[in-house]
């Protein structure tokens, strides 16, 4: 298997009110996140981001150590599992204006309204069946995706993630070690539906047959 590596570690990290998140988190407003559309973006804080915006400051950092790390370059092939509005794409396009990019979601809204200059590069998708022949991409990128997936769907998406690369994955999912962690993760998540432990994950992976890198999102 690959290896555990923290590739988003210049990523701004977020002030979260976790107890207020806890307290007006209910099925209904699962249900309306899990809709993936204006409410998840671009509505109340309550349903998801609270307005999900362009800024360089996110991933303009962070695409530069994911490039270093995979030796990325203007020959280079990157798909996005679970793109959002191409936000990363497109600041990995300001440093390799000829780099081939692709990027799915299952949310209409966010490629309707994902950054123009990178639109024609991002369709419609699910990660558990992804639209591509085999070894597609240079590197293939999923952050926050999977474990929006019944658990039996993870090990798809995790199998096509492994069948349309030909050199490189970095899948970064839900997790926890102890039980603080853990109360934590449930008390903020509004949409995944598998959450696991490192150690868990870690045997998932292994069973899915996912051989590449990976990290874990804990609020």
């Amino acid at each position: 298997m690959g290896i555990e590596i923290d590739l988003l570690s210049n990523y701004p990290r977020a002030r979260r009110n976790i107890d207020e998140r806890a307290e007006k988190k209910s099925e209904e407003v699962q249900r309306v996140a899990r809709e993936f559309g204006f409410d998840y973006f671009d509505g109340d804080r309550t349903y998801g981001y609270g307005g999900f915006n362009y800024h360089p400051k996110f991933w303009g950092s962070v695409v530069k150590d994911i490039a270093r790390f995979y030796n990325l370059d203007n020959t280079s092939s990157i798909l996005d599992v679970g793109c959002g509005k191409g936000f990363m794409l497109f600041d990995f396009k300001r440093i390799f204006p000829n780099l081939v990019t692709r990027g799915i979601d299952v949310s209409e809204y966010a490629i309707s309204n994902s950054k123009p200059e990178i639109r024609d590069c991002l369709s419609i998708g699910n990660a558990k069946s992804l639209p591509f022949p085999d070894k597609s991409f240079d590197l293939v990128i999923s952050i926050n995706t999977i474990h929006n997936l019944e658990e039996f769907e993870c090990a798809q998406a995790l199998k096509e993630i492994e069948r349309v690369t030909k050199k490189n994955a970095f899948v970064v999912v839900d997790a926890f070690i102890n039980d603080e962690e853990k109360k934590r993760m449930f008390d903020w998540n509004l949409t995944a539906l598998t959450i696991k432990s490192i150690e868990d994950w870690k045997r998932f992976f292994s069973e899915s047959g996912y051989t590449h890198d990976y990290y874990w999102f804990k609020p």
